[in-house]
This record gives structure tokens, sequence and C-alpha cells, in this order.
């Protein structure tokens, strides 16, 4: 058996039951919670995410995969309190997202992966929570110098304590592509890597030639479109039917990368959260999911991708 590090502490891998790997509660910048707590409605955060991950739990989610960052305003004490609240597990990160604090530049790989090992071993921010999962970040245009630190941090980290590492991409970039490269030049092992927003295109060649690298591929960003010419839902839900025709259904994993509307600030943005996708959640279970199954997906590869991957990839399986 095999246990891996919630916020509640450690479960176990066989109890993930269906799981959205990458998510995020709400996102904000390092230290706003504290320094600055007028501009974060937290209490409406909080009684937001509860109501709308109990929701989720009544129609079958058991664990996310909170992939927030230090630099995207990581609170895992409102992680505790809604994994309490709602029955959701959920796994928090360390690493960094695209906004990499400046003094990092300043240090080699080996110091940043001190960091991200004590977050893993000893606990995040003085709370025993322990991350469960590295995240790393690039984007539009390449990898900038310092994003190279910390995939290159990351991938130390990975290998000395043997945690998984998810990534934020730009697909339509090829981003991914470098960052298998820099990772296998750290020595990790491919099937402890996952790749994400990896439907933001419908470039089946690159998606391929990335799958034979040996990493996951996470299809996380549903519905989809929000950056100009991404595709759409329908339009993703299709790429994963290639994909699974392709042999590759035990290999990818669907999520949103959704977090709640409270999260941002103003009425007009909260709601315009809300108009794009009103599922929360539950965008998945309730329109990809009947979508695939209209495409002849069976009940049996939805749950190997949904149940049985997500704790593959925990179990380095």
């Amino acid at each position: 058996m095999t246990k891996i590090n919630s916020v509640l502490g450690p479960i176990e891998t066989e109890n993930m039951g269906f799981t959205l790997s990458h998510e995020h509660l709400a996102t904000s910048a390092a230290g706003i919670w504290k320094t600055f707590p007028e501009l974060i409605d937290r209490v409406g955060i909080l009684e937001q995410a509860k109501a709308t991950l109990k929701e989720a739990y009544d129609e079958g989610l058991r664990t996310i995969i909170d992939v927030s960052t230090i630099d995207l305003g990581r609170d895992v004490e409102l992680m505790k309190e809604v994994s309490e609240a709602t029955g959701v597990q959920i796994v928090a990160a360390t690493g960094n997202h695209l906004a990499v604090p400046r003094p990092f530049a300043d240090f080699a790989p080996e110091v940043i992966a001190n960091l991200y090992v004590r977050e893993i071993e000893v606990g995040i921010e003085g709370t025993g929570v322990k991350a469960g999962i590295i995240k790393v970040a690039s984007d539009a245009g390449g990898i900038t110098t310092e994003q190279e630190i910390v995939l290159r941090a990351a991938g130390q980290a990975s290998v000395r304590t043997n945690t998984p590492i998810s990534t934020h991409t730009w697909s339509p970039d090829r981003i991914g592509e470098e960052q298998v490269r820099i990772l296998k030049e750290e020595g990790v092992d491919m099937n402890r890597v996952y790749i994400g927003h990896s439907n933001d295109d419908t470039d089946m060649g690159y998606l391929l030639g990335l799958l034979d690298q040996g990493v996951w591929l996470g299809l996380d960003r549903f519905p989809g479109g929000r950056r100009a010419g991404t595709p759409l839902w329908e339009q993703r839900t299709e790429l994963t039917q290639q994909l699974i025709k392709a042999g590759r259904a035990d290999r990818i994993m669907l999520s949103h990368d959704h977090s709640v509307p409270k999260g941002r600030h103003g009425a007009e943005v909260q709601a315009a959260r809300f108009e794009y996708n009103p599922d929360g959640y539950n965008f998945i279970t309730r329109n990809v999911l009947p979508r695939l199954k209209g495409l002849g997906v069976s009940d049996e590869t939805i749950n190997q991708i949904m149940v049985q991957n997500p704790r593959r990839f925990f179990e380095g399986k």
C-alpha cells in the first residue's frame, strides 16, 4: 500500500477515488491573505468552496489536487477547513507557479530544492501540513531563467523524495517538451511527471510525442476557451476521445483548473466566472463524461481515467 500527503494527513492511494488532478480552491498572490486581507473575501471563499465541493462530493468526487503554490496565494489552513467540512480529500503542493520569487534567481537549484523537500517532509509554513505534489510552471514564449531554476529544483526534490511533479504549460508553444528535457537532465523518472494544460490545443503529434517520453498528460482545462484561440470543451472532449482511441487511456487525467468565483475581486468578475463555468468542480461529471459516453467511451475506461490513473500516478506505477 502507498500513502500520500493530504492536508489532513496521510491517506492511502487506494482511497483516493474519483480524482480531479489539477484544481484550486482560490488563487491570489504571495502574502495577500495576511498583508492586504481587505482585498480577499476569505469568509466568502470558504463558504463557496465548502458548498461547491460538498455538492461535488455528493456527485462522486473524492479527491482534488490543489496545485496552488506560494506565489498563487496558497492557503493550506483554508484547504484543511474545506476538507474537514466536505469530506473531499485535498492534496497540497510545494513548488512555484509563474511568479517566481525574485531571490530565487540568486540561488542554485539545490538550494531551492531544499525548500521544497522541507515542505514535503516537515510541513508548510509551520502548519504541519505536508505537500503531496511539486508544482512547476512555464508559459508562452519559453522557459525563463528563473523558471528553469524552479524546474531543476523540482526535479531534484522529486528524486530525493519520490514525490510527483505537476506542470503548468502552454501547449501551443510545445512547452512540455522543454520541461521534459530539463527534468530528464535532473534524473527524474518520467512516470512521476504530469504535463498539465495539454488540451489547450489539439496537436496529436505533440501529445503522442510527450506520451512516448513516458509522462502523464493532464487534460485539465475544462470548459476551455478562456484564452483566445484555445479549444472549447466539446473539442477538448473529442481530443480526449482521440487519445483513448489511440490506446492512451492509461496515461491521461481530466480536470478543470477551477477556482471558486469568490476568489476574484468584484461582483462583475465573479459573475463572469460563474457564467463561464456554472457547474464548477462538477463540469466534467455533468458534461464531459456524458459526452464521452455518447462518443462510445465505456464506463470502465472512464473509471480508469478518473480513478485508477490518478492513483497509479501517485503510486509511481
